[in-house]
């Protein structure tokens, strides 16, 4: 079982969960297709199984700790670089689980029920006290896109990016 979650895993993240087929899956795994269906009966219970062993592997960071941190500015550079880290330590296989659930349902269904709640939850523990243009700017700052703009697109540093994201948010030059 084990085994077919891993090479599903590797497939998702080379190809993306929508070009990866039960096929490759079994080929890549070492096993008879009729193996894999004995596991995972259709898509659905393969992607619920990689989406939660990937969430135990690299869990989304917890926001709630952040709840602590009175000072806006601090909070937002807690969360911020802590949600910068899981990107830049997930990025090729968000780069294409994101870019599939733009046009799958199912991938965008699994995504938002394993990683819907820890994302609402950094909105808002992160978007407490904000004003209306703030929250606007919280979204980007909170963008995968937006961390990969900055650091791999325009080459800055995490801590760069990081910064100028909170600069962005509190509305400061």
């Amino acid at each position: 079982r084990q085994r077919i979650v891993d090479a599903a895993i590797e497939l998702h993240t080379e190809l993306g969960p929508s070009k990866t087929t039960f096929s490759m899956v079994a080929e890549k795994a070492g096993v008879q297709r009729h193996t894999l269906y004995a596991h995972f009966p259709d898509e659905r219970s393969l992607l619920w199984a990689c989406s939660g062993h990937m969430q135990e592997q690299s869990p989304p960071p917890d926001a709630t700790a952040w709840r602590g941190i009175k000072d806006r500015r601090e909070r937002l550079t807690a969360g911020l670089t802590a949600i910068y880290g899981w990107f830049e330590a997930n990025a090729q296989l968000l780069s294409s689980v994101l870019r599939d659930a733009e046009h799958y349902a199912l991938v965008r269904e699994v995504s938002q029920l394993r990683y819907g709640p820890a994302i609402g939850l950094w909105h808002e523990v992160l978007g407490a006290g904000l004003k209306d243009k703030q929250h606007a700017m919280l979204n980007v700052a909170l963008s995968f896109y937006t961390w990969r703009t900055l650091t791999r697109d325009s080459g800055l540093k995490a801590k760069a990016a990081v910064v100028a994201m909170v600069e962005a948010v509190e509305g400061r030059n």
